[in-house]
């Protein structure tokens, strides 16, 4: 199977930021995909450890990493967050495609973009 079909499949993911103090938050998250332009995204809430770890840490990474089985994709790249409405709708349109139904829509959403830069993989071509 490709890369691009497996994360076109409705799965979670983990998402991987790093603290203030240095330490991993791994958190489950649904997420969405744009090969084309290189960015996944993760809608979620200003005032997530998610969030928070790179609104207080700007210019920090991200990993999301979609395993099924002994199948495996991780995508890493610079994480921002966006409140802007555009980039959040975006955001949701993309998640309603790939999971079926709209996101929540609580007060503060945001959105988590990751410029993808580096893609590690197993047992996907």
């Amino acid at each position: 199977m490709a890369v691009e079909d497996f994360l076109a499949e409705p799965h979670v993911a983990t998402l991987t930021t790093l603290r203030p103090d240095g330490s991993p938050h791994v958190v489950a998250v649904r997420f969405t995909w744009d090969g084309q332009a290189g960015l996944a995204r993760v809608l979620t809430v200003d005032t997530t450890r998610k969030a928070r770890n790179l609104i207080t840490g700007p210019g920090g990474r991200a990993a999301l990493c979609q395993a099924v089985g002994f199948r495996w994709v991780t995508l890493e790249g610079l994480a921002t967050v966006h409140d802007a409405p555009g980039r959040v709708a975006e955001g949701a349109r993309r998640y309603t495609a790939r999971y079926g139904a709209p996101p929540p829509a609580p007060q503060g959403r945001v959105v988590i973009e990751i410029a993808v830069d580096r893609i590690t993989r197993l047992n996907l071509r």
